[in-house]
């Protein structure tokens, strides 16, 4: 008996994938006016080609390390979030910014970019779990227990630029700055120099990391904060003998490393250099030969000397990247189970190209816009971390 193959309904949550519906339950859903192009459309990269020449110099187009190859190739510029904001307010002929990452780095774009250019986000469902981790009525609730156990006179808080546009402007409300990861250490030592005690947000690993391993606290002087629990799941004399509190935020694609993970790769891959991102857990950090931003991961490989092997311990898009760029050398992911950021990888070619075409037939679809208020307070953040002494924090 001879079978019909019958092509299977796609289900909502495929669907939901592909970013074309929305899903009113979750944290940011998207709806995409129009069909999006066939992620199997061999005319696809001609299509991007076009638009973007259509567009000409009012398009800018930047990519986050952790993107697909597939976007990458179109971004005018690579970089990482902070980096790649700075790029778009340099670039003030740009009437459109496609942001080929995540949400919090569209804010920021917004943020730092001229009132006359308009900010897109391709897939307004790429959002970050590590920046979603901190809303802002948790951060405020933590901040009343503050007040009330009569440490906030005293607390400054400091937040990773992997943050929300509302926590930036609740951060400089309160006399507090922006970091990244590569300038996290002088940010908490300016912190210091101006109160009694950090409240670091949102990622717990990289603000143990910055005060342990660069500060020399011990690890005793950090309590996490839960937004879950009630008073954080802290004592008031917990909060008042901390020095830091991290807030219990962390990434991910990081999180997935362990110590077992580095013994492994030791193992498996003689001489091997560990090479992981600060976002990693204090475990990994400690058995790893370097630690660094993803500016400094991608500086330090590019320039070993030929033969020599490394495991590295950040996404794996941009080890993928580096493995290729660097054929003369043995590059290989830290966990033998890979993990993309599922966030980032969101933005793909079909996503990218909807949003091009669009603009081009005059349609400005997904763009970001921080409200003045929420605007003015992440600015005075930012820069207070930008008036920090020391070489430009352009990369986290």
């Amino acid at each position: 008996m001879t079978g019909t193959f019958v092509e299977p309904e796609p289900t909502p949550l495929a669907l939901l994938l592909l970013g074309q519906q929305s899903d009113p339950n979750s944290e940011r859903g998207v709806e995409c006016p129009g069909d999006l192009p066939a992620p199997s459309d061999p005319d696809l990269v001609a299509r991007a080609r076009a638009a973007k020449e259509a567009l000409g110099d009012r398009l800018f187009i930047l990519g986050h390390h952790y993107q697909r190859d597939e976007v990458i190739q179109f971004a005018d510029v690579t970089g990482d979030s902070f980096k790649l904001s700075q790029q778009a307010a340099a670039r003030p002929e740009a009437e459109f910014i496609v942001f080929c990452g995540v949400h919090f780095m569209a804010e920021s774009a917004d943020i730092l970019t001229s009132d006359e250019q308009k900010v897109i986000l391709p897939d307004m469902a790429a959002g970050c779990s590590m920046a979603d981790m901190a809303e802002i009525g948790q951060v405020e609730d933590c901040w009343r227990v503050l007040e009330r156990v009569g440490v906030a006179e005293t607390t400054i808080p400091i937040t990773y630029m992997n943050s929300s546009a509302a926590i930036k402007s609740f951060t400089g409300k309160n006399g507090g700055s922006v970091c990244t990861s590569s300038n996290a250490e002088r940010s908490m030592t300016w912190a210091f120099e101006q109160g009694d005690k950090v409240l670091f947000l949102p990622d717990q690993h990289l603000g143990r990391n910055t005060a342990v391993r660069d500060l020399g606290l011990s690890l005793d002087d950090c309590v996490v904060y839960d937004p879950r629990k009630e008073n954080g799941g802290l004592t008031d004399e917990q909060i008042r003998n901390a020095k830091v509190l991290l807030w219990r935020g962390h990434c991910s694609v990081h999180g997935r490393f362990t110590a077992e993970c580095v013994d492994d790769v030791r193992e498996r891959v003689p001489d091997v250099t560990v090479i992981v991102h600060p976002e990693c857990d204090y475990s990994v950090v400690e058995k790893a030969d370097q630690v660094g931003s993803t500016e400094k991961i991608i500086a330090a490989i590019e320039s070993a000397p030929a033969g020599s092997a490394w495991a590295v311990g950040t996404e794996l898009n941009l080890v993928k990247r580096l493995a290729l760029q660097n054929p003369d050398k043995e590059i290989v992911y830290l966990d033998k189970t890979v993990c993309f950021c599922s966030t980032m990888n969101r933005i793909d070619l079909p996503h990218l190209v909807w949003s091009l075409e669009n603009l081009v037939a005059g349609n400005v679809v997904n763009q970001i816009v921080v409200d003045p208020d929420t605007q003015h307070w992440a600015k005075v953040a930012l820069d207070r971390m930008l008036a920090l002494p020391g070489p430009s924090p352009a990369r986290d």
